[in-house]
């Protein structure tokens, strides 16, 4: 039984009370499981974290979040071919657009000791994060959780042996400050939605 399984019960989301019992005690990589690292240190960062077990609860979450907000009929910025059909289905336009409603994407990596997500040329083009929509949902792994940025560059680096990815970036905080952060100056906070698939 995985992890998540025995965290989350089912692909449904426990209640935000019972979120943060789970995850109210200190966290170290000593004493804690890099998935269970990951979760705690993005959902800090104001991530909104959804599991699923397959591909169906996948197309199933990914219908919720565009209700959520609706954004059915919708202008996306999308560069991945193997996630067209989903946004087929949804009737979402993913033409080169001067205003889209979110960015649907894949990603390199999870990194677990600061809850990020790991991008490259490969998801965002040439975009940096700031030109990135306000809006993104993201489809991850549980097998690209690793445990911090030198371990994502070195998968990279195993990943693409000849069409080695340009601008690679992390993108860190979803939610905007309520007061004067310096740790955030420079950064654009993006309201991030994660799709992560059990694929271990």
């Amino acid at each position: 039984m995985s992890l998540f399984r025995k965290i989350f019960g089912s692909s449904n989301l426990a209640s935000d009370e019972e979120k943060e019992t789970e995850f109210s005690k200190p966290f170290t990589e000593n004493t804690t499981a890099i998935d269970e690292l990951f979760i705690h240190n993005f959902k800090k960062n104001g991530g909104k974290f959804l599991y699923c077990e397959n591909i169906k609860e996948i197309k199933e979450q990914f219908e919720n979040i565009l209700e959520e907000n609706d954004w059915f009929e919708s202008d996306v910025l999308c560069y991945d071919p193997a996630l067209y059909g989903m946004l087929d289905d949804n009737k979402l336009t993913y033409s080169k657009t001067t205003n889209p409603k979110f960015l649907f994407a894949n990603c390199e990596n999870l990194i677990a000791d600061e809850g990020s997500i790991l991008f490259s040329s490969k998801q965002v083009k040439q975009h940096k994060p700031n030109e990135l929509p306000e809006n993104i949902i993201v489809l991850g792994k549980t097998s690209q959780i690793i445990g911090e940025k030198t371990d994502g560059l070195s998968a990279i680096k195993r990943k693409y042996i000849t069409d080695y990815p340009t601008n690679i970036t992390t993108i860190k905080y979803f939610q905007k400050v309520q007061e004067e952060d310096f740790t955030q100056y420079g950064s654009s906070a993006k309201n991030l939605y994660l799709l992560l698939l059990e694929d271990l």
